[in-house]
C-alpha cells in the first residue's frame, strides 16, 4: 500500500449534486429554488423570520441569563456521605476528595469541584475536602467532630492577591482606599490643565 494509493470506502462519500447545468441535469433552470420569491435570490437568512409577524423568540419571556463563567459542581448531601461510610467505600479516618467520593460511587464526575449540601446527617467525623460547602452542611460536620476545607476560599484569596500585587504595580489606589473623586483621575486632569498653561 502507497500513500497515494489510499482511498475511502466506496459509497462513503456520496457526490454532491451540481445545479444550474441544463435541463437534462434534473435541475437546470431554476436549480431546485422554485421560481422567484425572496427564497430563489442568494443571500437570504430567513431563520426566524415569520412574515412580520413577532417571531417566537421575541415572544418568549426572558428571564435571567446564562452565565457562560459559572462553575459545574457536583452536589453531595450528606447522607450521600454517611451511606457510602456505612457501606465501607468511604474511609472516615482519611482525607476525603473528590477523586475519592467518584471511586466510592458518590457521584459520577468531580467536574470543576465538589460541593456539599446539608440534606440529611451525618454521624461520621468527616475530613472533606472539597470546593466549597454550604452552612448548614458545614455545621452538621462540625458537629459530629469532622472539619470542612473549602478550596474556594484559597483561590478567592489568591486571586484577590493577584489583584492587589496588579494594582500596586500600576500605582494603582485600591477601591476601598481611595478618596472622593478618585486621586488618580483628579492629579491626571491636574497635569493635563497645567501642561496647556
Amino acid at each position: 500500500m502507497k500513500l497515494n494509493e489510499i482511498r475511502d470506502n466506496e459509497g462513503a462519500h456520496k457526490k454532491r449534486m451540481r445545479v444550474g447545468r441544463g435541463p437534462g441535469s434534473g435541475k437546470g433552470k431554476t436549480a431546485g429554488r422554485g421560481v422567484k420569491g425572496q427564497k430563489s435570490r442568494s443571500g437570504v437568512a430567513i431563520g426566524g423570520f415569520e412574515g412580520g409577524q413577532m417571531p417566537l423568540y421575541m415572544r418568549m419571556p426572558k428571564r435571567g441569563f446564562n452565565n457562560p463563567n459559572a462553575l459545574k459542581l457536583a452536589e453531595v448531601n450528606l447522607w450521600r456521605l454517611q451511606d457510602a461510610v456505612d457501606a465501607g467505600k468511604l474511609d472516615a479516618k482519611g482525607e476525603i476528595k473528590g477523586d475519592a467520593l467518584v471511586a466510592a460511587g458518590v457521584i459520577r464526575r468531580v467536574k470543576d469541584g465538589v460541593r456539599i449540601l446539608g440534606t440529611g446527617e451525618v454521624k461520621s467525623a468527616l475530613t472533606l475536602v472539597v470546593w466549597s460547602a454550604s452552612a448548614g452542611a458545614i455545621k452538621a460536620i462540625e458537629a459530629a467532630g469532622g472539619s470542612v476545607v473549602q478550596e474556594r476560599i484559597a483561590a478567592e484569596a489568591k486571586a484577590a492577591a493577584r489583584v492587589e500585587k496588579r494594582n500596586a504595580a500600576k500605582g494603582k489606589v485600591p477601591a476601598a482606599k481611595a478618596p472622593r473623586g478618585d486621586a488618580n483621575k483628579i492629579s491626571a486632569r491636574t497635569t493635563r490643565t497645567a501642561s496647556k498653561a
